[in-house]
C-alpha cells in the first residue's frame, strides 16, 4: 500500500487506474505521466460534440485539477516517457527527469495511422482525428461549402462525415474495402449506414482507394485508384490506429498487437501492468485489444486491484456506441467469427442486427433501438441464445427472451 506507482499515459485508462488505486486504499506516491498538454480527457466527443462546438474543453476533462491534488496524484503534463529502465526501476522522461517506481502501469493508448508519404508527401491540409490537438487544428477547416475527402469508412470516418455534413461541407468518403464497416459489422449494418449517409448527401465510394494527393503547398485534389480525380480543400484520415507499444518493446516486454498481458493486466514483467487500448489480453482462447471507454475503465480497475495484491481476472462484456446524425448505434458483444445474422425491424426506422456463431448469440447492433440493445446485452452476459426466428419476429416481446433458461 505504500509502494511508488507510476502510470504512463493520461487517457481514460490511466485516469481510471489512478482513481481506483486511491479508492482501494493505496497510500504510496503516485505519478501520472500525460504526454499531452492537458488534463486527462475523454476522446469519444472529439469527433462529435467537441468538433461541432457543442462541448468546450473543460467538459472534456475526466476530472478537475482539484481531484488530482486532493488524491495526492502527481500529474506530469506535456512531457513524454521515453524509456523504462527495468533494472533500476526508473522511467526516463523527455525533459531529462527520471521517475522511480516500485510498480509501473502502461496506459499508452493508440495513435492514428498516417497516409504514406508516397501518397500525401508534405502537403498541408491532411489531418488525423484522434487527439484534442488534432481536432483543434482541423476545426477551422469546417466551414460551409468546403470540400472534404474522408479516407476510411470505419466508425471514425463515418462520424466525421456526419459532423462535416451537419456543418454544411461537401463530403466525399472513400473506402478501399468492398463496403464501409467491413471489418466491424455485417453487410446489413453497412447497408443501413450507407443509406443513412447517402440520404444526407455524402458521396460514398467503396472499393476505391487513394493513389495520391496533389497540390502546391496544400492539398487541392485527390487521384483515386479508379482513375477519377476529386477537387478538395482538405482531407481527414480515418484508416485505423496502432497501439503505442514501442516503449514496452524497447524495455524487453512481450508485445503482440499491443502490450501483452494476462487476465489481471500483468505484463511479462510482474512489476509492470498495462490496460486500455494498448493492452493485448486473453479472451476466449485468443489475444484481443478492445478500443472502447468501457474496456479502458474496467481493465484499468482490474489492473489496479492486481497491483495491490488482489487475485482478480478480467472478463470483458464488451459494448460500444457511435452517434451519426440522429442515429445512435449501440453494440453489445463481439461479432468476430459470426456465421449467421438476423435482422429485427423496429419502430420509426429503428433496426437491430443479431449475430450468431454456431447457434450462440455473440453480438447485437442496435440502431435507435435501446430496448434491443439492453436485452441483447443481458442475454449475452447471461450466456442465453434465443431462437433466431423469435428474435427476428417484431411481434416477439424481447423481454420474454430474458426469462428463458440458458
Amino acid at each position: 500500500m505504500d509502494q511508488r506507482i507510476v502510470i504512463i499515459g493520461g487517457g481514460q485508462a490511466g485516469a481510471a487506474l489512478a482513481a481506483k488505486l486511491r479508492a482501494l486504499g493505496h497510500k504510496g506516491a503516485m505519478t501520472l505521466i500525460c504526454e499531452e498538454s492537458t488534463l486527462p480527457y475523454q476522446r469519444p466527443p472529439l469527433s462529435k460534440k467537441y468538433l461541432l462546438g457543442q462541448m468546450d474543453e473543460a467538459r472534456l476533462h475526466l476530472r478537475p485539477a482539484e481531484f488530482y491534488a486532493e488524491e495526492d496524484i502527481a500529474l506530469i503534463i506535456g512531457v513524454a516517457a521515453t524509456a523504462i529502465d527495468r533494472e533500476a526501476r526508473f522511467v526516463n522522461l523527455s525533459d531529462g527527469r527520471k521517475i522511480p517506481y516500485d510498480q509501473l502501469a502502461l496506459t499508452t493508448g493508440t495513435r492514428p495511422r498516417r497516409l504514406p508519404a508516397s501518397i500525401c508527401g508534405e502537403l498541408g491540409g491532411v489531418y488525423p482525428v484522434r487527439t484534442r490537438r488534432h481536432v483543434d487544428i482541423v476545426a477551422p477547416e469546417f466551414r460551409t461549402g468546403a470540400r472534404v475527402l474522408i479516407v476510411g469508412g470505419g466508425y471514425i470516418g463515418l462520424e466525421a462525415a456526419a459532423v462535416a455534413t451537419l456543418r454544411g461541407l461537401d463530403v466525399t468518403l472513400i473506402e478501399l474495402a468492398d463496403r464501409i464497416l467491413q471489418r466491424v459489422a455485417a453487410p446489413v449494418t453497412s447497408d443501413y449506414f450507407r443509406d443513412l449517409h447517402r440520404g444526407h448527401g455524402v458521396d460514398i465510394r467503396e472499393s476505391v482507394g487513394l493513389t495520391r494527393l496533389e497540390g502546391e503547398e496544400r492539398v487541392e485534389r485527390a487521384v483515386l485508384t479508379n482513375g477519377e480525380t476529386v477537387d478538395i480543400d482538405f482531407v481527414l484520415v480515418g484508416v485505423g490506429v496502432a497501439p503505442n507499444q514501442e516503449i514496452a518493446a524497447e524495455a524487453g516486454l512481450e508485445t503482440e498487437n499491443g502490450v501483452k498481458v494476462d487476465e489481471a493486466g500483468r505484463t511479462s514483467d510482474p512489476l509492470i501492468f498495462a490496460a486500455g487500448d494498448c493492452a493485448s489480453f486473453p479472451y476466449e482462447g485468443r489475444l484481443i485489444r478492445l478500443e472502447s471507454v468501457q474496456n479502458a475503465i474496467d481493465q484499468a480497475e482490474v489492473a489496479a486491484a492486481a497491483m495491490l495484491g488482489e487475485s482478480v481476472s478480467y472478463t470483458p462484456t464488451p459494448w460500444f456506441w457511435s452517434d451519426q446524425y440522429d442515429v445512435k448505434l449501440q453494440i453489445a458483444g463481439l461479432n468476430q467469427g459470426y456465421d449467421h445474422v438476423h435482422v429485427r425491424p423496429g419502430a420509426a426506422g429503428a433496426q437491430s442486427v443479431w449475430y450468431y456463431r454456431a447457434g450462440r448469440l455473440i453480438s447485437v447492433d442496435a440502431m435507435n433501438d435501446p430496448r434491443a440493445y439492453m436485452v441483447g446485452k443481458r442475454l449475452i452476459e447471461a450466456g442465453k441464445s434465443p431462437a433466431p426466428e423469435a428474435v427476428a419476429d417484431p411481434a416477439t416481446d424481447l423481454k420474454t427472451l430474458l426469462k428463458a433458461p440458458a
